[in-house]
């Protein structure tokens, strides 16, 4: 009797164990991931200021819980391209595990110093590695890139912003919003470069606004 009392504690220790065992069994990646998309393209990017963020959703449509042993820029850290993969930041990331027929997110944005490159290239690229050797995937990084002129309201001396008068209200309240008129030396808009109005941009009554064609 006493034999059997013993027996039965170690088969279910032995059980436990197992079934716990199975929750970090992991097949590695065979380059057979599927993805949302096989190239992200960004929005324009202008000098310093932060893409809109973007998403890539990887799928792993096999019947077997795999681990991705590494997921990185093709760039390394020299990358302007930002990576948060299932919640962490960064640039590389090691031994990814990702469910049967499961998927997780990777999130992309980029900010870019438009000084660092030559007047004439207009993308900037990278791409997101999986995995390496023979197994590797890819999905690439597109971002179209220009420099750009910023016209936006001034901040006053007691801090708050300049505004733009809209009228008034019926009880005769201004009404008014974030903005600015433009001085005379922004009244002439080129095709040079693109134009970035923050909040609202106004002519005065006796000025005049020149737009180039071609300008944007």
């Amino acid at each position: 009797m006493r034999q059997r009392l013993f027996i039965i504690p170690i088969l279910l220790l032995t059980l436990l164990w197992c079934s716990c065992r199975k929750d970090f069994q992991y097949d590695i990646s065979s380059g057979n991931l599927e993805f949302s998309k096989d190239t992200v393209y960004l929005d324009t990017v202008f000098t310093n200021i932060g893409s809109s963020t973007y998403s890539l959703k990887v799928y792993n449509k096999s019947n077997n819980d795999i681990q991705i042993p590494n997921v990185r820029l093709a760039q390394g850290n020299n990358s302007s391209y930002r990576l948060n993969v299932d919640g962490e930041a960064g640039k590389e990331f090691e031994n990814i595990p990702l469910m049967a027929k499961d998927s997780l997110f990777i999130f992309i944005e980029t900010t870019f110093d438009i000084s660092a490159i030559n007047e004439n290239e207009f993308l900037y690229t990278d791409a997101i590695l999986f995995d390496e050797g023979p197994k590797q995937q890819e999905v690439q990084l597109v971002t179209l890139i220009k420099d750009a002129i910023f016209l936006y309201p001034a901040e006053n001396a007691d801090g708050t912003k300049e505004t733009l008068l809209l009228g008034l209200d019926e009880e005769g309240n201004e009404i008014r919003i974030e903005g600015f008129l433009l001085r005379d030396e922004q009244l002439s808009f080129t095709n040079e470069k693109p134009y970035v109005i923050y909040g609202y941009a106004g002519v005065a009554s006796d000025k005049i606004l020149n737009i180039e064609a071609g300008s944007r």
